[in-house]
């Protein structure tokens, strides 16, 4: 059994899934949260445990508060300290700020950022001997993406959570951000589409997951870094 645990949020699959995996290949006892994709966190516990590591899925519903507080009793039974949050859980609606509807603004805002606020505040308590929380924000977050606006604010509110957090749990846990670019494409675009964005970046083409995955690995392993964004796009900042 390791001696450290690692937290990650909508982890059953995409970007989530390779985080998860990484910390699991670095020795780490795994609490995989999922909410609705029960048959890719089956998968991906079975891919963790074959690596020999402890894996635990939870499902919870991370803009219901209640349900937050569920998923920090069931990592309190792993009896392993809680040394890594990794909020990758995220929602991306498509809708201009004229068409945006309450609800799916207040969805975008419960789900994006108030959940990594919760769920730092449960792990911090948590994390009495040190630990390191990574926000999985956006390079959008520094865009003007009216396409995604809810998105987008939510990110950029997140990266800013990330500083104020990082001061205030110093100096004994560290938080930061990664800014992934465009890695694995969404529902919302086409391939063209897809391919008319790659081709604008300085490097012309797509991340690899696991290029987003190790900055991760960078801030695990650089134990002097707080309160800064790793921005992992490509060029496409750029742009």
């Amino acid at each position: 059994m390791s001696a450290s645990l690692a937290l990650v949020t909508g982890s059953a699959h995409r970007l989530g899934k390779v985080f998860a995996l990484t910390l699991a290949r670095l020795g780490y006892s795994i609490a995989l949260h999922y909410r609705g994709s029960a048959d890719e966190a089956d998968h991906t516990v079975k891919e963790i445990r074959a690596l020999g590591v402890e894996c635990l899925p939870i499902r919870a519903d991370l803009t219901i508060p209640e349900k937050i507080d569920f998923l920090f009793s069931l990592v309190d039974e792993f009896k392993t300290p809680l040394k890594v949050l990794v909020n990758s859980a995220a929602v991306m609606q498509v809708a201009k700020p004229a068409e945006l509807e309450i609800k799916d603004w207040d969805l975008t805002f419960d789900l994006n950022l108030r959940a990594p606020f919760l769920l730092a505040q449960k792990a911090a308590e948590r994390m009495t001997t040190g630990g390191l929380i990574v926000n999985i924000t956006d390079v959008g977050a520094q865009k003007a993406w009216s396409r995604y606006s809810a998105y987008t604010v939510s990110k950029a509110g997140l990266e800013s959570l990330t500083k104020v957090l990082a001061r205030a749990f110093a100096p004994t846990i560290r938080v930061n951000a990664i800014a992934p670019g465009l890695t694995l494409p969404s529902d919302a675009v086409t391939e063209e589409q897809w391919q008319q964005l790659i081709e604008k970046l300085p490097l012309k083409r797509a991340a690899q997951p696991e290029e987003i995955a190790s900055a991760l690995e960078f801030l695990i392993a650089n134990e002097y870094i707080t309160g800064q964004t790793i921005v992992v796009d490509g060029g496409y900042s750029l742009i």
